[in-house]
């Protein structure tokens, strides 16, 4: 694979930058950004994940962020709430609190002093949901996501129950998770506080399965962060990819058929990876006129 590390930017990285939410819990993020940030403002992209910035997803953090930060671009990676290098708890996916501290970040960076107001979120999977979650409450700053291999409905098209069917998958994935959120917080980044934070974790983890298991047909749970209860809440431009042979292969169909805003959706032959991102992100982010929607393929 070649590696690309010159940009018209050059970038300065920062390991951990705390971000404070209006409840006092503390957020870790990384966040890459062009040297001449002082003398600049550039757009915002956001990354929302709870897999652990300092292990889970490094290695593709090392290459995506530092690309679009050499474009122009301040990129922010943040550990969510009760994750990696964070404080506070995680109590389930998709919750209210989840996108709260989104639309949190979100504000804190359109009003930072290197920022030009105009934030865009991607990302694939978990990220992907999210993307699309947090533009259906329409916070003002955030103008376009990048959703990759994500879903429009958390009951009928994600892991849970496809079709009304129990999955197995509930069970692979609620253990995966408990394996993500259990992991101890870095002394690196954290201090001696470490050890209480990653206790307190432990404490408070319950395996998402007897939640899901608790909801078998498809009620307000189910219902909270599926988009396609309204589609008419984003109000944000929207990059959906997919491809046939991915788990997540409806949502490009689904929002063709039903988005009023400026979108436009990708569906390859085989499957996606992040790299696609990079090759479609400037066609769309923050993008100054309405685009038709579209296939493209």
């Amino acid at each position: 694979m070649k590696y690309v590390s010159k940009f018209p930017h050059k970038i300065i990285e920062h390991a951990n930058m705390p971000i404070i939410m209006s409840d006092g819990c503390r957020l870790s993020a990384r966040v890459w950004m062009p040297e001449d940030i002082e003398n600049n403002q550039f757009p915002v992209i956001l990354e929302h994940l709870p897999y652990r910035k300092r292990d889970g997803t490094i290695v593709r953090d090392q290459y995506t962020h530092p690309w679009f930060a050499g474009h122009g671009y301040v990129c922010i990676r943040t550990d969510m709430r009760g994750n990696g290098d964070s404080d506070g708890l995680m109590a389930d996916e998709y919750t209210p609190q989840e996108h709260q501290d989104a639309l949190e970040v979100i504000e804190w960076a359109a009003s930072q002093p290197w920022c030009n107001g105009n934030v865009g979120m991607m990302g694939i999977s978990w990220g992907g949901f999210n993307a699309l979650q947090v533009a259906a409450l329409a916070p003002k700053a955030l103008k376009a996501v990048i959703s990759l291999c994500s879903t429009v409905d958390r009951y009928a098209d994600d892991i849970h129950y496809k079709g009304g069917c129990l999955l197995g998958e509930n069970f692979g994935w609620s253990t995966n998770m408990l394996s993500y959120s259990s992991r101890p917080p870095d002394p690196e980044i954290v201090g001696n506080d470490w050890r209480e934070m990653w206790m307190t974790r432990l404490e408070n983890l319950e395996l998402d399965l007897s939640r899901w298991l608790n909801h078998q047909h498809r009620d307000e749970y189910w219902k909270y962060g599926s988009v396609c209860e309204d589609y008419s809440a984003i109000k944000a431009a929207v990059l959906s990819i997919s491809g046939w042979h991915d788990g997540y292969r409806n949502t490009t169909n689904h929002l063709v058929k039903t988005f009023l805003h400026p979108l436009k959706a990708l569906l390859a032959l085989g499957y996606i990876n992040t790299l696609i991102m990079l090759v479609h992100l400037l066609q769309l982010v923050f993008c100054k006129k309405q685009n038709d929607g579209g296939i493209i393929g």
